[in-house]
């Protein structure tokens, strides 16, 4: 069946659609799934408090060489001065890069204090860098290019998460 993806929410997303997404998030404005089941439920636990309900979509990307030969594709290994820099430009509102889908770690709390620490002058980047190596990242996918969800992303199903 090739990888699959989640997506936390609070209502099932059978056809994800970029216009309804948020700027200034980790990888910019995109939508955003994780090969992680556990990191999709703990995703969507917080629209459980805030609205009620917590639901898990599932999607299918039939072959990711042919996606990541096809469209602009940005992969972060670790957490690096260069996805530093990047994380900081897109949550700022300053990214002008042309990724049809980025995967990389995720701006956790923990991480995401680390940042503040660094653009807070209170850390350097080497430091902050340190920091963070200690953290296992964990793996987000964002698909910023409406045209890439709809080729390769295939929805599965949902599920409501108790």
């Amino acid at each position: 069946m090739g990888l699959v993806l989640y997506h936390g929410s609070y209502i099932e997303v059978a056809k994800p659609d970029l216009s309804f997404s948020r700027n200034n998030l980790d990888f910019g404005r995109g939508f955003y799934v994780t090969p992680i089941k556990e990191q999709a439920v703990k995703w969507s636990a917080r629209f459980k408090r805030r609205r009620g309900q917590s639901v898990v979509s599932h999607y299918a990307v039939s072959d990711m060489a042919v996606l990541t030969h096809e469209a602009n594709t940005k992969i972060f290994e670790t957490y690096s001065e260069e996805w530093l820099e990047f994380i900081i430009a897109c949550r700022s509102g300053e990214d002008s890069s042309d990724f049809d889908v980025v995967i990389g770690g995720i701006a956790n709390d923990k991480v995401f204090d680390t940042i503040q620490l660094y653009l807070d002058g209170l850390v350097d980047k080497a430091a902050a860098l340190q920091r963070l190596a200690f953290d296992e990242p964990n793996v987000q996918y964002c698909f910023r290019n409406q045209n890439m969800i709809d080729a390769h992303m295939t929805f599965l199903e949902s599920e409501a998460i108790l």
